[in-house]
């Protein structure tokens, strides 16, 4: 069992990583590969894998190399975390897009990570890079099943799907945050542990189903609060509109609709790690590496390199698809009907929709999220039914993040078709929205190699 592991992100997710895959016990046939161009942080991760690997005493191996072909060759499973110049590139367009110049856009509100105008460029810029990492992987791991954590998620998943391969993604957890179900179930005096909750809709934009504590149901609770605004003002009006409980971090939520009292976008959006916790996380990774795993200094950097991990499991995903294992698995971004080369069960004998699609109100098609349910390694397909007003939003925020998707492979039409439908454009004048894109598009040419 070969996963190769690309992106400049993991680095900082390979503690966590690392210990899924021994706490799984995956490790005594795995092979874990790594692309890594920086000769130094090659080292570093070797050293420190290495160690990982013989404190745990089961066999597996671990490859660092700088050969992106050596990397994919043979890979059963490629663990994709990649979103190249992101923070420089978001700031260049927010400042593009709201200078003090005399031709200044005005459109500030648009520097977004996710929709909008400069969602669209983040799906462009980080599309490039994956269509160049599906061209090596057409060459040596065809066949290969993805786990994508590339942002915006909906989009670079589609990319991905859209060039044929079995893509699974994982975003923001719903499950955490200001609004995360966590956060629900302390404010209905209830321990997190003890809820069970389905979360379904789209990565970013994604709302309550279900919420029980055994067999109480919580969620009308939750309904109630959402209508007299004690879960804030953006989830009351949305409960308005749509008859919905939003989960996981509401202003990702607003960034796929029209300018929203209540919101402005974040002037400084985090993308990967920062530079005090790469420098820290260096620190403990040399310190395992240099002093091993047993000594009482590294075992205490290494509880402390996971105690930082992000809440995603991407290996324990990876091992169920690959290992052919039973799991649910929570807010998993992937094509809502069955996907090109996959396996699949229908669950339900009253399904009527032929193609074994999760959230039946939307097409096939639709990049969903929802909770993935593995039965031997085959997907079981349980129907998830929402408002219909929430649906006709869903659709249309997936309608545009296809878009997108398709826009980064050079196809100018579409994104054209983006500006003309996408909700976060809603009252402004889209031609010029057009003009501005177009202008953005440029001024990125270096790495927007398909346009």
């Amino acid at each position: 069992m070969k996963i190769t592991l690309i992106g400049q992100d993991i680095p900082m997710l390979l503690p966590a990583l690392l210990a899924d895959l021994l706490f799984a016990g995956g490790a005594h046939d795995a092979r874990i590969a790594v692309e890594e161009a920086n000769p130094a942080m090659r080292e570093l991760l070797q050293g420190y894998g290495h160690t990982v690997f013989r404190k745990a005493g089961i066999g597996g191996e671990i490859l660092m190399t700088d050969s992106r072909e050596e990397a994919l060759s043979g890979a059963d499973c490629v663990i994709y975390a990649g979103d190249p110049q992101a923070a420089s590139r978001f700031f260049q367009d927010r400042n593009a897009l709201g200078s003090d110049e005399e031709n200044n856009p005005g459109l500030t509100d648009q520097a977004r990570v996710n929709g909008g105008i400069e969602g669209l460029m983040h799906a462009l810029r980080a599309g490039d890079a994956i269509l160049k990492l599906c061209d090596g992987m057409d060459k040596v791991c065809p066949d290969a099943v993805v786990i994508n954590l590339g942002q915006p998620t909906a989009r670079t998943t589609a990319v991905f799907t859209n060039r044929g391969y079995r893509c699974f993604g994982l975003g923001r957890t719903p499950l955490r945050g200001a609004n995360g179900v966590d956060t629900y179930a302390k404010r209905l005096q209830i321990r997190p542990e003890k809820v069970t909750a389905v979360t379904a809709g789209l990565p970013g934009f994604a709302f309550l189903t279900e919420m029980k504590d055994g067999k109480t149901d919580l969620l009308g609770k939750l309904e109630k609060a959402a209508e007299k605004g004690e879960l804030g003002s953006l989830a009351k009006r949305w409960y308005g509109w749509w008859s919905a409980v939003p989960v996981g971090d509401v202003t990702d939520h607003a960034e796929f609709l029209p300018a929203q009292e209540g919101y402005i976008p974040d002037e400084h959006p985090e993308f990967g790690e920062s530079v005090e916790k790469r420098k820290e996380r260096i620190l403990y990774m040399n310190t395992v590496r240099e002093q091993g795993a047993d000594s009482r200094d590294g075992a205490m950097a290494q509880l402390l390199l996971l105690s930082k991990a992000p809440p995603i499991r991407p290996m324990k995903l990876a091992l169920a698809l690959v290992r052919k294992e039973s799991a649910i698995i929570p807010a998993v971004t992937r094509r809502n009907g069955t996907q090109q080369n996959s396996e699949f069960r229908i669950q339900n004998s009253e399904l009527k929709n032929g193609d074994g699609r999760t959230m039946p109100q939307l097409p096939a098609e639709a990049i969903i999220e929802a909770p993935l349910i593995l039965k031997e390694g085959k997907e079981e397909v349980r129907e998830i039914r929402v408002p219909e007003a929430l649906a006709d939003i869903v659709g249309e925020v997936d309608n545009v993040n296809r878009l997108a998707a398709k826009a980064a492979e050079g196809d100018r039409e579409a994104v054209r078709n983006y500006i003309e439908t996408d909700p976060a454009l809603a009252g402004l004048d889209r031609l010029y929205c057009m003009d501005v894109t177009d202008a953005l598009i440029r001024m990125h040419e270096d790495v927007l190699s398909y346009f």
